[in-house]
């Protein structure tokens, strides 16, 4: 079971926190052991949009399989920045030294900056304040125009709806894009393309039609993109002829299914590869029988 803590500040912006918590809630409800926990230095907690919160004052015992989540505030000037006590930025610092992971939304990588986690790796935050976290924190490099950095087990948002995509790709990181998809069409959102991180997931980035017949179609596919479906199989399936599933899978999402698949093989391949798996285990990993094939769908991509 994984832990995501969430560490509130005063004047928290609700959507901050309510799309991540939305993102690993559905996780949830879908069979993914997550449980969600709210800390904060005081028991009641003000948000920027008038609506207080409760929150914990102590924190739950984490591994380094736990994640801690800083959503961003109210930053009023643009220059604000909320006094943090010392326990909760130890608490940071020690959870990411143990191998946990942090992350942050919006103005909340302020509070990385405060614990220290933030020299010498990549981050971003909110545009309003990405001079403001430059300047107090030199040692850090904010990467602008960006949705989401990820740093050594340091992940920083740009901020509001920001936190989703950040969410979205720690689930498909975890537990693999097909799960990622099926949260993201459950919460009715499509997950973008982000300029740092220059692969978002195809299943999120086709997943933008109406076509419901297509969807079901991806939806077999993402679940079994490693194995083998012929035609015929997926077409019977959905309840349409061969011919009828590849005219509409093609208006919908521009690939034929046989095309689709080889994009989530090859970008799942990537992932693996950019991990350290060697090419011919990632190959034999997302289903291909000759690693030639991945060597060839890579180069053709590229």
């Amino acid at each position: 079971m994984s832990h995501v803590v969430f560490f509130l500040v005063p004047g928290v912006h609700l959507l901050d926190l309510a799309g991540p918590a939305q993102v690993f809630s559905t996780a949830a409800d879908f069979g993914h052991r997550y449980t969600l926990s709210y800390v904060a230095e005081r028991p009641v907690v003000p948000t920027a949009q008038g609506l207080p919160l409760v929150a914990a004052p102590d924190w739950p015992e984490l591994t380094a399989d736990d994640l801690i989540v800083v959503p961003g505030w109210r930053t009023g000037g643009r220059t604000d920045v909320p006094v943090i006590g010392a326990a909760p930025l130890d608490v940071l610092r020690d959870h990411h030294g143990r191998g946990g992971t942090v992350a942050s939304v919006c103005a909340g990588a302020e509070a990385l900056g405060q614990a220290g986690l933030l020299d010498g790796r990549r981050c971003t935050t909110h545009h309003e304040v990405q001079d403001t976290l430059a300047r107090r924190h030199p040692a850090a490099t904010v990467v602008r125009d960006v949705l989401f950095t990820c740093d050594d087990r340091v992940i920083t948002s740009a901020g509001i709806a920001s936190g989703i995509d950040l969410a979205l790709h720690l689930v498909a990181a975890r537990h693999g894009p097909a799960v990622a998809a099926q949260v993201a069409r459950n919460m009715v959102v499509y997950a973008r393309r982000n300029g740092d991180e220059p692969q978002s997931s195809a299943m999120l980035r086709h997943r933008s039609h109406l076509d419901d017949t297509v969807h079901r179609a991806q939806d077999l596919i993402d679940a079994r993109f490693d194995r083998p479906l012929p035609l015929p199989a997926l077409a019977s399936a959905v309840g349409v002829s061969e011919r009828t599933l590849t005219r509409l899978f093609a208006g919908a999402t521009g690939l034929t299914p046989l095309r689709y698949q080889q994009t989530l093989r090859v970008e799942r391949a990537e992932y693996l590869i950019g991990h350290g798996t060697t090419v011919a285990a990632a190959a034999r990993s997302v289903g291909f029988e000759d690693p030639r094939m991945l060597r060839r769908l890579r180069a053709r991509t590229s």
